[in-house]
């Protein structure tokens, strides 16, 4: 459970209070570089990349615990070959004691390369009781996804809730970033009317160059009209100006009603700039504050 943001806090800043980052195997010397920006207990997820091996997903993991945050692996079913090297992956970070948290994705590739098609396949594989996993993260999709209609993905959202449910696992969920905090609202309304009550963490980007934001969203399957670019602060006429997501905040704090949605926290998308999205935060929450 995340700790309950203190009485007097702005919609803002508690929005960021407890906020999670997410680095790939690589950038755990950046996140060495960092770590006197970043909050003790911060959750880091670590991605599952196809040109990242086992030992870089372990090794990046441990270190995210030597600094004195919490690590949140990341686990690919369909990058996954064998069950075998499941369970050598989760029993390798369960011996360094980073199994506790876990986030489970479909992953990229459209065809499996093994056994598991998709993340309800790797939560009934018993892989969780196994290696006494007590946290699940699972994705959600505000902008919508590219390849899957929008009620396959309600459907897939709620038939993985209850999953992890049925094996008394607590389950949360973390958005792929987007630039729209209406439509973010808007979908987590509908979470909360469905009846998923699990925390959720909005993904943001951290501060980075136009050409390189709009390069993930297209990646991603994100919409960035004009309309919408310029409501988050992109210039499309000049694609060398960085920009944080000041502007997204403030909108999500602005309309953000716990009753109506629910917890929520925020979630960076480093992009590889982890000390300066760490540096980006430590100066909002003392300027909204």
């Amino acid at each position: 459970m995340s700790p309950t943001p203190r009485e007097g806090m702005s919609a803002q800043v508690a929005l960021v209070h407890d906020f999670s980052l997410e680095i790939t195997g690589k950038d755990s010397g950046s996140l060495l570089e960092a770590g006197a920006l970043i909050p003790a207990g911060t959750r880091v997820n670590v991605t599952y990349l196809a040109q990242e091996d086992l030992q870089l997903r372990v090794a990046a993991a441990r270190a995210v615990r030597e600094l004195g945050f919490v690590a949140v692996p990341h686990v690919s079913a369909r990058r996954l070959r064998s069950r075998a090297e499941l369970d050598q992956f989760v029993g390798a970070l369960r011996a360094d004691g980073n199994a506790d948290h876990l986030f489970l994705v479909a992953g990229d590739p459209r065809t499996p390369e093994g056994p598991f098609p998709d993340t309800v396949a790797l939560i009934e594989s018993g892989v969780l009781e196994h290696h006494d996993v007590r946290e699940v993260g699972i994705s959600g999709y505000p902008e919508g996804h590219p390849h899957i209609p929008d009620h396959l993905l309600w459907r897939s959202l709620e038939d993985k809730v209850a999953a992890l449910h049925q094996r008394a696992v607590e389950a949360s969920v973390i958005t792929q970033f987007g630039f729209d905090a209406d439509h973010v609202l808007a979908w987590a309304e509908q979470v909360r009317q469905r009846g998923v009550t699990v925390p959720v963490r909005v993904g943001v980007p951290g501060p980075a160059g136009a050409k390189r934001l709009l390069a993930y969203a297209t990646r991603f399957g994100v919409g960035t009209s004009a309309g919408i670019a310029k409501k988050y602060g992109l210039s499309l006429t000049n694609l060398m100006t960085s920009t944080g997501p000041d502007r997204f905040i403030h909108a999500l704090g602005e309309r953000y009603d716990p009753r109506r949605h629910g917890e929520l926290r925020l979630h960076f998308y480093t992009f590889g700039g982890v000390e300066a999205t760490a540096d980006w935060v430590r100066q909002f929450r003392g300027s909204a504050s």
